[in-house]
């Protein structure tokens, strides 16, 4: 195979791709068995029917298209590795010239493809960086909501003789209908008021009700089958419950942790809370830091890119104004995927096997993915690859760079930028 690449625009290029006959005579053969095989020939058994016979029947040309359709995409893919050429969309595929359909065999397939291609640009300077991060103070109240929460795990519920309020917990037997069929049951399940994580209108229909009411009300489905129908909800109220949260004494201490005091217990929540607040520093320098290389580096981008993601994101009846805020989102989402891409080439990012699956567990983790599907889709890991690369590629560059919070103070998150055994993205993730 022979490929040439010619650059039509700074965001479009040309690939010209040649393959002679002899490459493509094992595609040939392959073609010829597959339609033997397939046919009925008086006279020869499946699988064994000449090829001229076949081409006398069915006329080469049916042959070298069906082999020009399977080889077509392998050739792009190859020319596209061959002159480091990064696509952006799909080609537009021209076939220039096929082998001979009538007479001697020969030829050569030559095709074209145009594509929109990721521009060339240089990236910023990225030593000496400085980045401001807000200043984050260890208070009180940080620290006893840290604890409250420590206290919740453990909580019992205390049943109440009076109306319901934001916050208790209320066991319910529920069911949704739907005209006459009913599409939904559920029994004993508890449900925090005010959460508003079940029903729409769901949390103002019970509040103020006591145990042993029934209440009816209307609300919109949200996903399955009937999602967006309006449905009748009739709910039954068999216990009003409030949260009764342990003392974080000693004995609750000793029980939830390796400390025998509370004041052991109270100086580890301090340090978990110093450790998240650092942490969240680590986060916002490091999203800064990015803003910062987007917005100095100026990249080209192909105006049909746009225009298909724009459209992908905002409805067709949406007004003007919103689908132009859609398009500046967009480009600045493109731009700062193609700026850490280049990064992370440019710093020669290396994935271990170990690191990316952690990050995969991780992100199933985090987001209720099947991992066993994740780890079974090819597109899934490669997809799971380019962003753990991206993600360590622009942590590379903050361990280099001086973070600083609103008061001047230099900030130390080495902790979150290096990490043992080529695992630089941390906990900056």
């Amino acid at each position: 195979m022979k490929s040439t690449v010619e650059s039509l625009e700074p965001t479009r290029s040309k690939l010209t791709i040649e393959v002679d006959y002899d490459e493509l005579k094992p595609h040939m053969d392959a073609a010829y068995k597959q339609i033997a095989e397939q046919v009925n020939i008086p006279g020869f058994r499946k699988g064994h029917v000449p090829a001229a016979l076949i081409d006398k029947r069915f006329g080469r040309g049916a042959v070298i298209e069906q082999v020009i359709n399977e080889v077509l995409p392998q050739y792009y893919t190859e020319a596209i590795v061959e002159n480091k050429v990064r696509p952006m969309g799909q080609p537009e595929v021209e076939v220039v010239a096929t082998p001979a359909v009538e007479g001697e065999a020969g030829g050569e397939l030559k095709f074209t493809a145009e594509v929109d291609v990721v521009p060339q640009f240089d990236l910023p300077k990225l030593d000496e960086r400085v980045v401001e991060v807000e200043s984050v103070e260890l208070n009180e109240e940080d620290v006893q909501k840290e604890l409250d929460s420590l206290r919740a795990r453990f909580a019992t519920l205390k049943p109440l003789d009076r109306p319901a309020q934001d916050g208790d917990f209320l066991t319910l037997d529920l069911d949704a209908v739907v005209g006459d069929e009913t599409i939904d049951s559920l029994t004993e399940v508890s449900y925090e008021l005010g959460s508003g994580e079940m029903l729409e209108g769901q949390d103002e229909a019970l509040a103020g009700k006591s145990a042993g009411d029934e209440v009816t009300f209307k609300s919109t489905i949200r996903g399955g089958e009937h999602a967006g129908e309006e449905a009748t909800i009739n709910v039954k109220i068999n216990a009003v419950k409030e949260r009764e949260l342990p003392e974080a004494d000693d004995d609750f201490a000793q029980m939830v942790s390796e400390f025998d005091t509370a004041s052991e217990l109270l100086e580890d929540v301090k340090k978990q809370v110093s450790q998240k607040n650092r942490s969240m520093q680590a986060v916002e320098a490091r999203d800064k830091l990015l803003e910062q290389l987007v917005d100095e580096t100026e990249i080209v981008l192909p105006q049909s890119i746009i225009d298909q993601e724009t459209s992908r994101r905002v409805e067709e009846d949406a007004d003007e104004e919103t689908k132009k805020q859609m398009q500046e989102r967009v480009i600045h989402d493109i731009s700062r995927q193609i700026l850490l891409e280049e990064l992370a080439s440019a710093r020669e990012i290396h994935v271990g096997q170990q690191e990316l699956v952690n990050f995969m567990f991780q992100t199933a983790q985090n987001f209720g993915l099947d991992i066993n599907q994740m780890f079974q889709d090819e597109a899934q890991i490669q997809n799971m690859m380019s962003e753990l690369a991206r993600t360590k590629a622009i942590v590379s560059v903050l361990a280099e760079a001086t973070v600083k919070d609103s008061n001047g103070e230099v900030i130390d998150i080495s902790e979150f930028t290096t990490a043992p055994e080529d695992e630089q993205a941390g906990a900056a993730e």
